[in-house]
């Protein structure tokens, strides 16, 4: 729900009609994990399972007819966007330990996919660069918070202990970033 608000903000931003938020709503949505199952040769739960459009549908729905009265609490909606981020990321991280064990590479691929998958999906269907290309500390946080479950799997085999303390370490730094408005630097001369 969270990712689906963010997509279905965007959408309006970009003078889309209904069925464009509702497009992007559930994009944002549910297209990081259904591209994390396809990559690991699984049917993607968001189509197995129709709980997942059926909440960014509505979400959609909700942002479409509220979207006047909510865009000045946007910045809360990032609180919750961070919330879904190390969420997401350690669902992903845990789906690929599941399947294939302490493999670093699966684990990092498939948290990284669902954290900021449908993110990234939404800005290219919008027509914009990526945000988390080009600003903010998100996928950087993402991945810290993935190396950290990963160790602490690694040394301790602690499945619960290890996905409490990656979501938070995720969550955590995407919120501290947000308050200091962290970025990772650019390439001298660019032109951003």
């Amino acid at each position: 729900m969270a990712f689906a608000v963010t997509g279905a903000f965007k959408a309006i931003e970009h003078k889309s009609d209904v069925v464009g938020i509702l497009l992007l709503a559930t994009i944002t949505g549910v297209a990081g994990g259904v591209m994390r199952d396809a990559v690991m040769g699984q049917f993607p739960n968001a189509l197995s399972d129709p709980a997942y459009v059926i909440i960014t549908i509505s979400s959609g729905i909700a942002i479409f007819f509220l979207y006047s009265h909510l865009k000045k609490h946007w910045n809360l909606f990032l609180k919750f966007d961070a919330i879904g981020l190390g969420v997401f990321a350690i669902i992903g991280s845990t789906f690929a330990y599941h399947l294939v064990g302490l493999n670093f590479l699966a684990i990092m691929l498939c948290g990284m996919l669902t954290a900021v998958g449908g993110g990234i999906l939404r800005d290219v269907f919008v027509i914009q660069v990526p945000i988390v290309f080009v600003k903010e500390f998100y996928v950087s946080a993402s991945f810290i918070g993935i190396v950290g479950f990963y160790f602490i799997l690694y040394f301790r085999g602690e499945l619960y202990f290890a996905t409490i303390l990656g979501i938070i370490l995720t969550t955590t730094l995407r919120l501290v970033a947000m308050k200091f408005n962290w970025n990772l630097p650019k390439a001298k001369g660019s032109l951003t």
